[in-house]
């Protein structure tokens, strides 16, 4: 790259020596190097595209046993993060250390919010049957 402080020459004797500079073999081995990754990995996408567009169509059965999966564990870890953020402050509170119990509340705020909402948003995401026609 030319530096914005360098000045081209008009002459055309320095502006081809200046050219033979910048295009030197070093630095397009050099620039070849840095590219080879990105334009092997556009080779490999241009090919496969090819291919994609043969496939048939793809089977989704298996995507409501996955949902309920992680919908259970939105469920398991919501009440995990509940008790242990409800454990915590207790123990701060029964201290006397109602300030240090704060952070624990929250944490069982959150849980519960996991509880709730992360299980109830993995739970509607059947669509309605006018949609899938």
């Amino acid at each position: 790259m030319i530096p914005s402080s360098a000045v081209i020459p008009l002459e055309p004797a320095r502006l081809a020596r200046r050219l033979a500079q910048i295009f030197s073999r070093r630095n397009l081995l050099e620039a070849a190097r840095v590219m080879a990754p990105t334009l092997t990995a556009l080779t490999f996408m241009g090919a496969s595209s090819a291919v994609a567009h043969a496939q048939g169509t793809m089977d989704f059965s298996g995507a409501d046993t996955l949902m309920n999966t992680f919908k259970t564990f939105a469920m398991y870890a919501g009440a995990v993060i509940c008790l242990g953020g409800l454990i915590f402050a207790g123990i701060r509170m029964m201290t006397g250390r109602f300030q240090d119990a704060i952070p624990g509340l929250f944490g069982a705020l959150f849980g519960a919010a996991v509880l709730g909402w992360g299980a109830g948003w993995i739970g509607t995401a059947h669509l309605p049957s006018r949609f899938l026609s």
